[in-house]
């Protein structure tokens, strides 16, 4: 299958890229003008990615992009993405309702795969053999190296209501993520395992994986002003 007749959807669940309110952890190490940048160019590699991939491009998106680091660019990149607003009282609850209105958009049986912002050095054919094996299987699960998860892909947009009792953002939240789907009867297939950027730490690793990147040159940027 190649990008021009690969099947399905990629949700990219973002939030604006706004200073003082993006990447706080990253912030405290490079300045919030900095980390703002770091992840709008997280922002825009993700998208360029699923774009090359082929895929139909879902945005969930939280936050005001007029305000966002690179709206300019952020605007161009989101040009003919079906982008629409997340819902819900937590993240869990919004990631849920994400893959709700992702289904109701796209109105077939293709796959749809959720992913975030955190993983810039995700690539198109990667995305294009997670779709793949998401078509093949109920539910397929990519895990992030700190123990939570990059995507997320579920045959039926109902079982990813699982996600609402799962607790976001620990060191389990993988394993409780599999476990919550395995309840509701998806058998889950484990995609590659990424490093996602919280820290300057994996900043510089992920920056290191994706060499030539935006988010690789906005992360040496951020360097050399920490110095």
């Amino acid at each position: 299958m190649t990008a021009a007749t690969l099947s399905g959807a990629v949700l990219v669940v973002a939030k604006a890229p706004v200073q003082g309110l993006a990447k706080t952890r990253l912030a405290a190490h490079v300045g919030a003008e900095a980390a703002a940048d770091i992840a709008a160019c997280a922002l825009l590699d993700v998208l360029a990615a699923v774009r090359a991939s082929g895929a139909r491009l879902l945005v969930a998106m939280t936050g005001d992009l007029a305000e966002a680091a690179r709206p300019a660019e952020l605007a161009s990149a989101l040009k003919g993405a079906d982008v629409f607003a997340q819902r819900g009282d937590g993240f869990a609850d919004r990631l849920a309702a994400a893959h709700a209105d992702a289904r109701a958009l796209v109105a077939t049986t293709a796959p749809i795969l959720q992913v975030g912002m955190d993983t810039p050095q995700l690539t198109a054919s990667l995305l294009a053999e997670s779709l793949q094996a998401a078509a093949g299987c109920d539910a397929v699960l990519g895990p992030a190296e700190d123990g939570g998860w990059w995507g997320l892909g579920v045959r039926d947009a109902g079982w990813a209501e699982a996600l609402r009792d799962v607790a976001m953002s620990q060191a389990d939240t993988g394993a409780l993520t599999a476990a919550a789907l395995a309840r509701v009867g998806a058998e889950v297939t484990l995609l590659p395992p990424l490093r996602d950027v919280d820290t300057w730490a994996d900043a510089q690793e992920v920056a290191r994986l994706a060499p030539g990147s935006r988010f690789a040159a906005s992360v040496a940027r951020a360097a050399r002003v920490a110095l």
